[in-house]
């Protein structure tokens, strides 16, 4: 597997219009490598993630994706076209349209295919393989408005798998999930590392960090802390990171109680 990060950030800032943002960035990311950005609500966990995405400004620092792009060119952001899959926060599709699962997960194979050309064999069987990734190739042919709303996250990961990314970027992916939901989420995502797949989740649940993440990354409007689980989700990184918010701490478990991030 090459090493070589799939992305890197140093002393990245992204800031929207309004003067809003997150700075100080400095990230590796490596194949099959799973990193969860943990910080409160506003801290510019998701304006990162869009950062990445260039929807949002790039301001100070360099950006690059894997060894195919100059680092900090003034267009880098677009190399993550075609590389990067993304899950927001909130789902983008009304429940009530007339689409089925397999339609809405076919989404994500329309950058690659332009104006004028319809999906082949390839494009359905990349949907295929990303249905059965997240455990619903049973539902392919199903109205996406009927599954639940757990399943419904899983179909959103699906169509963000079907550009076959080499990184994915999951906004709050566990926001709202039962249990069952939640594990099946989390056993996909181990598949998807041992692909080689790499991984930045913005999450306020500290328990799935320490499950399904390698490293961890503690922002609140600038980068606090970065490093592998378990030397950076303590006590005190937490305390500083979440700012006058009680913090429990056990052997196995941080909570922060109350926190609902965005």
């Amino acid at each position: 597997m090459n090493d070589s990060p799939v992305l890197r950030l140093r002393g990245a800032a992204f800031t929207h219009p309004g003067g809003t943002g997150v700075s100080g960035l400095e990230l590796d990311i490596a194949p099959g490598e799973a990193v969860a950005l943990i910080g409160p609500n506003g801290a510019g966990k998701s304006t990162l993630l869009k950062g990445v995405l260039g929807l949002v400004p790039r301001t100070a620092g360099t950006i690059e994706f894997g060894a195919r792009t100059p680092v900090g060119g003034a267009g880098a952001e677009h190399a993550a076209n075609g590389m990067v899959g993304f899950l927001p926060q909130s789902a983008d599709l009304d429940p009530d349209f007339p689409i089925s699962v397999e339609q809405v997960v076919m989404q994500g194979r329309y950058r690659g295919l332009g104006l004028l050309r319809w999906p082949g064999r390839a494009d359905r069987a990349a949907v295929r393989t990303a249905l059965e990734t997240v455990g619903l190739a049973e539902l392919a042919k199903r109205p996406f408005g009927e599954l639940s709303g757990g399943q419904r996250q899983r179909g959103l990961l699906a169509r963000a798998l079907a550009s076959d990314p080499r990184l994915l970027l999951l906004d709050e992916p566990f926001n709202g999930l039962d249990q069952p939901n939640r594990d099946a989420l989390v056993e996909t995502l181990r598949t998807l590392k041992s692909r080689g797949v790499a991984v930045l989740v913005s999450t306020h649940d500290l328990d799935l960090a320490r499950r399904v993440c390698d490293s961890v990354v503690l922002v609140n409007r600038t980068q606090l802390a970065s490093g592998p689980v378990e030397a950076v989700l303590t006590l005190g990184n937490v305390q500083e990171c979440f700012e006058g918010v009680e913090v429990e701490i056990d052997e196995h478990t941080l909570v922060v109680p109350g926190h609902e991030g965005h």
